[in-house]
């Protein structure tokens, strides 16, 4: 099983080698891209990152392929492999899956674009930002440090795409991760609470309050309603941040995976 996973990431390696971008020849939807998004992560990101460049001379989180000009190519030696190479076919690698790995690349390259426009970034006056001006710790927790209402980001860095992160800080609505979104209680007498879903079961429900980081019990029965909130609890920087700072802040939150900070 290694050896195969290995294989898919050495053949995009291969396919991106060259600097000729191959021709985008579909529009892919949502779920395509996000089942992509999971083949690439169980498949390749542990060799190539989660932005696509960890490889030299294999940048395909910028969708520059030379073997192949059409998406339909790309799927053709995702599953077939390349003669004359170490790449072998991928036999076990379902046509449908090999086309969401081609969506995906695609996705990456296009929003690769609204990154590669901000100017180079300091992790250190990121950090500061995220302690400061972004007062980002009163939602997250980076080691032992911040709030635990929200994602934890001691390794952020290494589980999302800086491209990912930076739409996350300016459109944070435009996608939620569904481990992310928040849990809204309205209790028969009209009280609302908002937080972290726990746990629930047939008769009950738990829920790390927002406001004050505590865990909140309710019985089913005494509530009017409960659900998951759409839209992301998040706030967007887009207007609250500068240009500068927000490339600051995306430098800061790659530079987190897992070590001390």
């Amino acid at each position: 099983m290694r050896k195969r996973l290995s294989q898919v990431c050495f053949l995009i390696a291969v396919l991106a080698a060259g600097a000729v971008p191959a021709l985008a020849q579909h529009e892919y939807t949502e779920s395509e891209i996000e089942a992509g998004k999971q083949q690439y992560t169980i498949n390749c990101a542990r060799c190539h990152g989660p932005d696509g460049d960890n490889v030299a001379n294999a940048d395909i989180g910028h969708g520059n392929f030379r073997r192949a000009s059409t998406d339909a190519a790309l799927v053709t030696l995702i599953r077939n492999g390349i003669p004359g190479t170490t790449m072998a076919a991928f036999a076990n690698m379902t046509e449908p899956n090999a086309q969401t790995i081609v969506a995906y690349l695609r996705s990456m390259a296009s929003t690769a674009a609204a990154v590669a426009a901000l100017p180079a970034g300091d992790a250190g006056r990121g950090k500061a930002v995220f302690d400061g001006k972004g007062a980002c710790g009163t939602c997250h927790r980076v080691g032992d440090r911040g709030s635990r209402v929200g994602p934890d980001l001691s390794q952020i860095g290494a589980q999302r795409r800086t491209v990912e992160l930076h739409r996350s800080m300016v459109e944070p609505d435009a996608e939620v991760i569904p481990a992310n979104r928040f849990f809204r209680i309205v209790t028969r007498d009209g009280a609302t609470f908002n937080g972290r879903l726990l746990n629930q079961d047939t008769f009950t429900v738990q829920i790390l309050d927002a406001k004050d980081e505590k865990l909140k019990s309710f019985s089913k029965s005494s509530l009017r309603e409960y659900a998951f909130v759409s839209n992301s609890p998040m706030p967007s920087f887009k207007d609250k941040l500068s240009t500068q700072e927000l490339s600051d802040l995306i430098s800061y939150l790659t530079s987190l995976k897992g070590q001390a900070n």
